[in-house]
């Protein structure tokens, strides 16, 4: 890798810990994260907007093909956008639940018992909708091409989950297919896929969670060591 004083600056903010504070750190970020849920029942109960900045902004400092940051978030709060896309995104997992999905998927879902009725998006104070940008480059106004566009924004979207839940936020992935009418009811532009929504605000009181999703593979399933 070839480096000099014009192109490149000093490493700064890490911190080289002792190998047992390594091991509780990365067990209790562990421990806060095994009980992050997807919540499918969300309450009204505002959540300020500068926690969702806050969430962005780390969402944000996530590495990405180039460092073209390919990512943009329209996080919609108002009543009438929020019954906007809803009523778009139901008119498609109708289509989705009648028979579009087919019999392998729709019986995958069973266990969580989802259906096209998504009232948590009017409910919940936020959607942020999540577009992938084919176009765009490192510095605001260029016009290049973006490379590793889904992988640069599922990093990106991971990171902000896990701001959420960090911020005692509950979350739901939605992806209704298409989501082509994002683009209109978000104002972006058509270079920009829409990749998903996340739903975000406080779970209702008693707010239920399929068991199916308690199911979590363990370290031999997921992993190996070479």
């Amino acid at each position: 890798m070839k480096t000099s004083p014009d192109t490149h600056v000093p490493l700064e903010g890490y911190r080289l810990l002792p190998e047992d504070e390594m091991r509780d750190r990365a067990r209790a970020f562990h421990e806060t994260m095994r009980t992050r849920r997807s919540v499918r029942d969300f309450s009204d109960r505002p959540v300020d907007r500068a926690v969702i900045e806050a969430c962005i902004r780390t969402a944000g400092t996530a590495p990405s093909g180039a460092n073209h940051q390919p990512w943009f978030f329209a996080c919609v709060g108002s009543p009438e956008k929020k019954r906007e896309i809803r009523e778009a995104a139901e008119a498609e997992e109708r289509a989705f639940y009648a028979g579009k999905a087919g019999a392998e998927w729709l019986d995958a879902l069973s266990p969580i018992g989802t259906d096209a009725d998504k009232p948590y998006m009017e409910t919940a104070p936020w959607l942020i909708c999540i577009f992938a940008q084919r176009r765009g480059g490192a510095d605001a106004g260029e016009d290049r091409k973006n490379y590793y566009i889904h992988e640069s924004v599922g990093i990106a979207t991971g990171l902000l989950i896990a701001a959420c839940h960090e911020a005692g936020l509950a979350t739901l992935v939605h992806t209704p297919n298409p989501m082509s009418f994002l683009n209109d009811l978000c104002n972006r532009p058509s270079t920009e896929k829409p990749f998903l929504i996340l739903v975000a605000g406080h779970p209702a009181d008693g707010a239920m969670v399929p068991k199916h999703a308690l199911k979590k593979k363990v370290l031999s399933e997921i992993a190996s060591f070479l």
